[in-house]
């Protein structure tokens, strides 16, 4: 979870979009430090884009460490009283919902929901649009509100993604090589390698574990590290792409307008 403002929050992230007449509201949150309670009195389906860790309290004052992975699904019913903090948070997209939609009153959180990531990621990728949708946003946000709602402790989905949730910490050595060296040519036999695992059983156990492929991982941290350097607006386009680990510029900017929905130029010209 996240909240507040930054300066690598790009175009249109931090608004909340109400939809639904009010019985829906959609927010991106960036990549920032925060310190915040979450408001118990509706529901909520978060899905984190970005890796994050730091402390959080859920439904009392005890509080402990967490470490959020991307692709982790969250729904909390409204009355459970969410208070979380993090040094350097991550993207976060969060749908809060009318307490009239919500029938289980449980709290639900595991990886690897990879429906839900593809939402959420479609959902960026809309909010960042220059020419904002309403219609096909709205659509996505329905879409990712009967995914979460619908989800109880014995659905198939969920105990697919808790499987995935168990072998999590042989690949937390996988995450942090890419995140040390996005740059470089990561290849699957390499990474696969970092869990003595064969490419084939390696690409199977990533992809549950997390909810996308290490190859789309990777390029969502190449991307990620992108946006935060337009954001500090002092290379060439050229220059990013290359420090970001695209073989040229032209491949990132498809890469990058694939992701968010314009390109590298578009996106920076929107945060001056």
């Amino acid at each position: 979870m996240n909240a507040g403002t930054s300066t690598c929050a790009g175009p249109r992230v931090g608004q909340p979009v109400s939809l639904a007449d009010g019985r829906l509201t959609l927010q991106l949150l960036p990549r920032a430090p925060y310190s915040a309670c979450d408001p118990a009195h509706v529901a909520s389906i978060g899905v984190a884009l970005e890796r994050q860790t730091g402390v959080h309290a859920i439904g009392s004052d005890r509080r402990e460490s967490f470490d959020r992975w991307p692709g982790t699904l969250a729904r909390t019913p409204a009355g459970v009283d969410v208070f979380s903090e993090s040094a350097i948070g991550g993207e976060y997209l969060v749908l809060r919902c009318a307490n009239e939609l919500v029938r289980d009153r449980t709290r639900v959180c595991f990886g690897g929901a990879r429906e839900a990531f593809a939402l959420a990621r479609a959902l960026r990728r809309a909010l960042l649009a220059p020419a904002r949708d309403e219609g096909s946003i709205a659509d996505l946000a329905w879409r990712l509100a009967a995914l979460g709602l619908g989800l109880g402790l014995g659905s198939e989905s969920e105990g697919s993604a808790r499987r995935g949730d168990a072998d999590r910490p042989r690949y937390a050595r996988v995450l942090a090589r890419i995140a040390d060296a996005f740059e470089q040519p990561l290849l699957i036999d390499e990474l696969a390698a970092l869990v003595e695992q064969s490419p084939l059983a390696f690409l199977r156990g990533f992809t549950a574990a997390v909810g996308v492929t290490p190859h789309a991982y990777l390029t969502e941290q190449r991307l990620q590290a992108a946006r935060r350097l337009l954001v500090a607006g002092r290379l060439t386009l050229a220059d990013i792409a290359l420090a970001c680990g695209f073989s040229h510029q032209s491949h990132f900017g498809d890469a990058f307008k694939r992701a968010f929905g314009l390109t590298p130029a578009h996106y920076r010209r929107l945060l001056a």
